[in-house]
């Protein structure tokens, strides 16, 4: 994320009713609200009105205290809304258009600067000034920092793509996270060959593992995905896989996107097969390794977190076209109110809950 030097100047917006944070102060303690009554955008920032947030399985690891994190912050990364201001400089989208006062729009979770070492090989989310969107404490000039609030304040350096007016908020929200990561891992796993008849393994039927699911399926893929809960395997069935509590046989493309069935996924892959990794993202015991097996069956064993602009518009443009025919709209159960957030938060933490919660600010 680029620093404005001392000479630039910021575009003040004045928020009336002020915009409104609910902030996290850390585990076991209940939200507190923030109202955040102007916002200085800076040459090339944006504001959004927040239209639907979405809790996503990373708000509820960091709630309960599974991995660091740095407070006071705003939480929440996976949202639609639409914007009501821009910079003095004006802000592109991820197609190279402008981007303009009223348009509807879904953003990657990271900024990033573009131009480190990192960035300029194809790895922006890993940026070596990386800042993420629900994951950074609050500060001056930076309040607006995550999903559950009003309006978030969208910096330099982050994939803004203008979506579709018809599509349900209940689609879009998420798209920034699960729906992007999972095109990234089943772009991974099949490293520009064709789908059509692969065998397509998934472990966990979660969001980002049933969107897996629909956006192989979709490309032609024979898919299973694997998890132990019945509700979540009878819901899978709808996204285009066959749900099973075990593998059968072995898989081409391997996605786990558990984080609890990594050795599993390592042992369902066959020879010259791609295990990709994506659901590691809390701390967990180590995973034995075979090296000889993975040598002796050619595997490639990949890891995916977050996700590019491209792929972020590449899943969009997914949910927007031929990804209709699967019920994205029916993963988001329960809607709270902004003021009720720990207890969508809550809601979230139930085994077998919804595989997405709903925050509106409205």
């Amino acid at each position: 994320m680029r620093v404005l030097a001392p000479h630039e100047e910021r575009h003040d917006v004045t928020l009336r009713p002020a915009a409104i944070a609910r902030v996290w102060l850390g585990a076991g303690q209940a939200h507190e609200t923030v109202a955040v009554p102007g916002v200085a955008l800076g040459p090339a920032d944006a504001l959004v009105a927040v239209e639907l947030s979405t809790v996503c399985g990373s708000d509820l690891h960091t709630v309960a205290g599974h991995r660091p994190a740095p407070t006071p912050l705003v939480l929440g990364h996976e949202s639609v809304g639409r914007v009501i201001a821009v910079g003095d400089d004006g802000v592109k989208t991820v197609d190279g258009s402008d981007l303009r006062v009223g348009d509807r729009v879904v953003w990657s979770v990271t900024v990033s600067c573009g131009a480190c070492d990192r960035c300029s090989a194809g790895h922006p989310q890993k940026c070596r000034s990386l800042h993420k969107y629900g994951h950074e404490r609050i500060g001056p000039r930076w309040e607006l920092t995550g999903a559950f609030a009003t309006h978030v304040h969208l910096r330099a350096g982050t994939a803004i793509v203008r979506v579709p007016e018809a599509l349900p908020s209940a689609v879009l929200a998420p798209a920034s996270c699960a729906a992007a990561t999972a095109w990234a891992a089943v772009g991974r796993g099949a490293a520009g060959r064709d789908l059509e008849g692969r065998r397509v393994l998934v472990y966990g039927a979660g969001l980002v593992g049933l969107s897996a699911v629909a956006i192989a399926a979709d490309a032609g893929a024979e898919v299973t995905v694997v998890d132990p809960s019945p509700a979540r395997r009878a819901f899978a069935e709808r996204f285009g896989g066959t749900a099973a509590t075990t593998a059968s046989e072995p898989a081409d493309i391997v996605i786990e996107a558990s984080g609890h069935a990594v050795a599993d996924a390592f042992a369902a892959a066959d020879v010259g097969g791609t295990v990709v990794l994506v659901g590691s993202v809390f701390p967990a015991d180590a995973v034995p390794f075979d090296a000889e097996s993975a040598v002796r069956r050619l595997l490639t064993v990949t890891g995916v977190h977050n996700y590019t602009a491209r792929e972020l518009a590449a899943a969009t443009a997914f949910l927007a076209g031929t990804g209709r025919a699967y019920p994205f709209a029916d993963a988001v159960g329960a809607v709270f109110p902004l003021d009720d957030v720990d207890a969508a938060i809550a809601a979230a933490s139930v085994p077998d809950a919804p595989l997405r919660v709903a925050v509106n600010p409205r």
